[in-house]
């Protein structure tokens, strides 16, 4: 019975998944859908999409490899990530039922509210697109669909291999399987609507898509900057004090430390929401980059506001300088106590176990950096596009393979995974 429910729940799963894929896309690219009906329909079949990835996935993973195993954690993270989307689900349900009630008892203040909503008096903003010509469309559309494919595989597959392996149930990997459903969540934030884009030949996106999409990739970017400065800490305690370790890193402080990482990420989120509410006057609804890119979309505030500066600056000091000093911070440590370590074959020993997160680290904030600089800086389109696809989607991609190529452990049971299919 084994292959029948394989086969089964995973067919039923892609469904599920495309379906909801496919309601969020239409929505996103037809303008008269840009409803607050259908905009509450779309964020509906995306808290589904991730409530069933939160559980199925792991269940097809335990019909393959025969076990029914769940760590501590893992058990702990699955159900907080479950009641998360399925209470969105219900919450957006009640909303949903609110927005009917007022579209049919109150339909004249329906209209008026909905127009009191956008303060800038703008719908819809223009992306840029990488080329004009019709004879590269078909080019570009295989590409970025086949980097996007093996982005959401590649982390997928750590997950699926931290999961199903019992020696990679510590707190590292756990970071690291965290960091991988991050990154699936990133990519699947912009690159689809760019996919549709290139499809319809359109560059539109709607104000209330604008801001949820911003939101929507700052929330799992940041999580990505938590989580890295989190795993180097994890890496400054196994280096710097390995017997208080199993106290220190236990399994209720990574829950706790993976969850914080998310409550900041929806305070960064927020905040960008309120500073690009603050606007009164925009200089240009066309925005420099194929999706809603929170440093291009902060640069289009014509208006000398107060407040929205003094955001801009708090949102740089929290959710930039602090993780970034964490990570330094840890590593002059992690260093410090290296050069202290006598035999060479020691040290080489404790500094290899940080090689593959300085590695994501650097391409990370590498990136980053180079389009926030970029897009401040340069005049050129092209090569905030070019930076941009580099930080959105290039990074995430490589992630899996600098892990699996240049970690031992990962090898092993991926090795470990393969044997056992065969």
């Amino acid at each position: 019975m084994q292959p029948v429910l394989f086969g089964l729940f995973l067919f039923m799963y892609l469904l599920t998944v495309l379906g909801n894929l496919l309601i969020i896309l239409v929505v996103s690219s037809d303008s008269h859908l840009h409803t607050p009906m259908y905009f509450f329909l779309s964020n509906l079949s995306l808290a589904d999409i991730c409530s069933v990835s939160t559980t199925i996935p792991k269940m097809i993973v335990d019909i393959v490899t025969h076990s029914r195993v769940i760590s501590y954690v893992g058990c702990l993270t699955q159900m907080s990530l479950f009641i998360i989307f399925i209470c969105m689900d219900d919450m957006l349900l009640t909303v949903m039922a609110y927005d009917r009630f007022v579209a049919i008892c109150h339909p004249l203040q329906c209209s008026s509210n909905i127009k009191a909503e956008n303060l800038t008096q703008i719908s819809e903003f223009h992306l840029l697109g990488f080329s004009e010509d019709p004879d590269m469309q078909p080019v570009l559309f295989g590409l970025f669909l086949f980097m996007y494919l093996l982005t959401v595989l590649g982390n997928l597959l750590i997950i699926l291999v931290v999961s199903s392996d019992s020696h990679l149930h510590t707190p590292m990997y756990f970071f690291l399987s965290n960091l991988s459903l991050a990154d699936i969540c990133s990519v699947s934030t912009t690159i689809p609507k760019m996919i549709v884009d290139i499809v319809t030949h359109s560059r539109v996106i709607s104000y209330v898509g604008c801001l949820t999409q911003m939101s929507l990739f700052i929330i799992f970017i940041c999580m990505d900057d938590m989580l890295l400065t989190v795993m180097a800490y994890d890496r400054f305690v196994a280096i710097c004090h390995p017997l208080q370790y199993p106290v220190i890193m236990n399994t209720r402080h990574c829950g706790v430390l993976v969850l914080l990482s998310f409550l900041f990420s929806l305070l960064d989120s927020q905040l960008h929401n309120l500073t690009v509410l603050q606007f009164t006057y925009l200089k240009d609804v066309l925005i420099s980059n194929f999706f809603c890119n929170p440093a291009q979309l902060l640069n289009l505030d014509s208006s000398e506001n107060f407040f929205s500066n003094i955001l801009k600056y708090i949102i740089a000091v929290l959710f930039g300088l602090f993780p970034i000093s964490g990570i330094f911070l840890s590593y002059y440590k992690i260093i410090y106590s290296i050069l202290r370590i006598p035999s060479p074959g020691g040290k080489f020993k404790a500094f290899s176990t940080c090689g593959t997160h300085l590695s994501v680290v650097g391409l990370f904030y590498g990136t980053s950096i180079g389009v926030y600089f970029g897009s401040s800086v340069s005049q050129s389109p092209t090569s905030c596009l070019v930076a941009s696809v580099i930080y959105t989607l290039v990074t995430p991609m490589l992630n899996p393979f600098i892990y699996s190529l240049k970690n031992r452990d990962i090898k092993i049971s991926l090795s470990r995974l393969h044997c056992r299919k065969l």
